[in-house]
């Protein structure tokens, strides 16, 4: 067997956490000690929370009570001393946003932390409004708020995706107006808290589960009406993000016409109620046969009068003379081409005259220029042997041989003497 620890003796205790040891530990009340005079260091210091339990105790005078993180899952329990709730109008109740003016205290017997405060004020409906004001500034700077980044919904989705509270009458309105209008729509549902400390954390996740879902075409985020405190997280700065970073097409549907949190302006489509976007996300089946019944009318009346208007002008075309008879046509251009053959003859003719007589005209000049007509009248043409045409007495010498053209046949002579 081990020898069991010795446990050191008072004096030995070690002043430091980094000086001790397995053979030197702290023993609890040390470090519990330690850890109450690091607290009670602290300063009082303002907390802003929502109120989540409080359970008023008649007669007490001190009361106890839990505020929770609006927008992360932390919480601290809180001791008040009953005087200082007297100050207030009424008693915190649980969904109350408030601030309060505490300082941390642990507890060495039960090791436990708790504030201990001093002064509780209730944050006003006038200042959430005004920080939803300023959040709702920083969000439109950033785009979120832009009409380029909504998407089309669809026209008609296979599955809705829809996230509202549990048996809620908003989850009434939208799954019974959306069958009515179109009976084969699908749903997928998700029932989570749409008020209170956990809805903003359930929403998101809500959404994120219905977005990462191949089969869900839109979602639909739905409540019913309800105060500005009810309505808070819809203007969460966590959920619009959550929203905005979303790929399936969004519809907001909180509360009545009148209510505008900032999913409102974050969704692709805002719908003033659940019911309106039933109305929205399918169409009404009946008014889409009625549509049908409609364009197909509007077709059968267009062809209807295509076909009457082409049967009018065929009629007209037909009721032509030179339909009615159609030789007519073939006469008049028969009448035609004899005419032009007629003319086209009288115009030769003509031609033919006046060239004959041109050549008549030409060809009795050319007899008269010819040497023909002038042998005829008595001349004659005297050559040299050569075929050169004497001209001069001296164009020949005496004794040279000439030859002798007449009008009639020729002569071959001999020249015996020249004279000039």
């Amino acid at each position: 067997m081990t020898e069991p620890t010795q446990r050191p003796l008072p004096a030995e205790i070690p002043l430091k956490a980094l000086d001790t040891t397995p053979s030197t530990p702290w023993p609890v009340r040390v470090l519990s000690e330690k850890i109450k005079g690091y607290i009670d260091k602290m300063p009082p210091v303002w907390v802003e929370g929502q109120v989540v339990q409080f359970n008023q105790r008649p007669g007490s005078g001190m009361q106890w009570l839990t505020l929770r993180d609006t927008e992360a899952d932390a919480s601290l329990p809180v001791t008040i001393f009953s005087r200082v709730l007297l100050t207030l109008p009424q008693p915190p109740a649980e969904g109350d946003h408030v601030v309060v003016h505490a300082k941390p205290v642990f507890w060495t017997k039960r090791g436990t932390l708790q504030m201990q405060a001093n002064e509780i004020k209730a944050v006003g409906v006038g200042e959430l409004l005004a920080r939803i004001e300023s959040l709702k500034k920083v969000l439109a700077a950033e785009g979120l708020f832009d009409l380029s980044r909504k998407r089309k919904l669809p026209f008609l989705p296979a599955v809705v995706g829809l996230v509202c509270g549990r048996e809620s009458k908003a989850e009434h309105d939208v799954v019974v107006n959306a069958r009515a209008r179109w009976p084969q729509v699908r749903f997928e549902i998700r029932e989570v808290a749409v008020q209170g400390v956990n809805a903003v954390r359930e929403v998101s996740n809500a959404i994120a589960e219905l977005d990462q879902d191949p089969r869900v075409d839109v979602i639909v985020v739905a409540r019913g009406g309800g105060s500005v405190e009810d309505l808070l997280p819809f203007s969460n700065e966590s959920l619009v993000r959550a929203v905005a970073q979303a790929r399936t097409p969004l519809v907001s549907a909180i509360g009545h016409e009148t209510d505008a949190p900032l999913l409102d302006l974050v969704a692709d489509y805002r719908a003033s109620t659940p019911t309106d976007a039933a109305k929205r996300i399918v169409p009404d089946v009946s008014e889409e046969r009625l549509r049908l019944t409609q364009a197909r009318s509007r077709m059968r009346g267009a062809v209807t009068a295509m076909i009457d208007r082409e049967q009018h002008g065929l009629d007209g075309v037909r009721s032509r003379p030179v339909l009615a008879v159609p030789h007519t046509m073939l006469e008049a251009r028969e009448r035609d081409i004899v005419q032009s053959l007629r003319h086209s003859r009288h115009a030769l003719n003509t031609l033919l005259l006046r060239a004959s007589g041109e050549i008549g005209r030409l060809g009795a000049q050319v007899r008269a220029l010819s040497p023909a007509s002038t042998l005829e009248r008595g001349y004659a043409v005297v050559q040299r042997a050569d075929g050169h045409v004497v001209r001069r007495p001296d164009d020949v010498e005496v004794g040279a041989g000439i030859h002798i053209r007449l009008a009639e046949g020729a002569l071959d002579a001999e020249v015996t003497a020249t004279a000039s």
